[in-house]
């Protein structure tokens, strides 16, 4: 187990606490990337378990779309190549108070250079009938409601 993943419990209620003072209100992104094949890409962090959809918070003075790109590049390794598409928003409020999320579908990207360092563990690509146990419960219903039909819910 990597010392991130050791420490990161007992950071969270810091990190969050700090958001909270410094930002009256949260806005995250998550990419829903499709590859040729139909699966979808998910990563595994060094500080936290299980999968997740690419993505993170959108940073002061930046646009979501532009938030989005930063994010699959430095996590994923991913470039889009044309723009992605809004599937819904979510309030996050039971994880981190006044805190939403924008998923947005990115069917058209290429690879490149993942530039974040040792923030990423794990790059996989899953098809959406086949995700693994450990993928997150909301990055879960997020993909069942892109690929399966399942009602959009307004909660992450």
């Amino acid at each position: 187990m990597s010392w991130r993943r050791r420490v990161e419990p007992f950071a969270r209620p810091f990190v969050f606490a700090w958001f909270k003072l410094a930002r009256g209100l949260t806005l995250g992104v998550r990419g829903i990337v499709i590859d040729a094949e139909g699966r979808v890409l998910l990563v595994e962090h060094t500080y936290t378990h299980g999968w997740y959809l690419p993505g993170g918070g959108v940073e002061k003075a930046e646009t979501a779309p532009t938030s989005l790109e930063r994010e699959l590049q430095e996590e994923a390794g991913v470039r889009l190549t044309g723009p992605a598409r809004l599937l819904s928003v979510h309030s996050n409020h039971a994880h981190h108070p006044n805190d939403h999320v924008l998923v947005y579908l990115c069917p058209s990207w290429e690879p490149c250079p993942a530039t974040s360092q040792g923030e990423i563990s794990r790059v996989g690509w899953f098809a959406p009938d086949a995700l693994p146990d450990d993928l997150r419960p909301g990055h879960r219903r997020r993909i069942e409601e892109a690929f399966l039909g399942r009602p959009v819910e307004p909660h992450w």
